[in-house]
């Protein structure tokens, strides 16, 4: 199992944000959560990815892991260059001015420079071929389906 979530209890303050959520990640699987506003959905994703303070969320109860091993005692910054981890938020939290490819290459910043990152573009372009097509247009003009919330799991 890639991703594991276990009766995962959270708060913000002392206000009880989810209440035991639990669902599984295998490798090459979709999994989507699926609720109404406030439901917990992007708390769960934060939860997952360490936010850090002051916005995180206090995981109480309950564990994550990944690849078996638990992470709620792992840094955000280690979730993403070590894990290979990340959350793009929903609200076209993107770069704008640049353009789809630019925002796309600076998603690689903390991965090992050494990767040819040509095939994780074609798989991305694979999943959204829109994107393709739009790759040279600037992130800003893009419409909120082309810019929604993504978790992004690395190999």
């Amino acid at each position: 199992m890639l991703l594991s979530v276990e009766n995962l209890k959270v708060k913000y303050g002392n206000i009880q944000a989810l209440h035991g959520i639990s669902f599984h990640v295998n490798e090459g699987e979709i999994v989507t959560l699926i609720g109404a506003n406030g439901a917990g959905k992007t708390t769960s994703l934060y939860s997952v990815t360490r936010l850090p303070p002051p916005e995180a969320p206090r995981v109480v109860e309950g564990d994550i892991k990944f690849r078996g091993e638990s992470i709620l005692k792992t840094q955000a910054s280690s979730v993403v260059k070590d894990l290979k981890l990340a959350l793009v938020p929903e609200g076209r939290h993107i770069f704008g001015n640049l353009t789809v490819m630019e925002n796309l290459i600076l998603a690689t910043y903390a991965r090992d420079k050494d990767i040819d990152f040509s095939a994780e573009y074609k798989r991305i372009f694979d999943l959204f071929p829109r994107l393709e097509e739009r790759k040279n247009q600037r992130s800003e003009s893009l419409s909120g389906g082309s810019s929604r919330c993504w978790l992004l799991v690395g190999h």
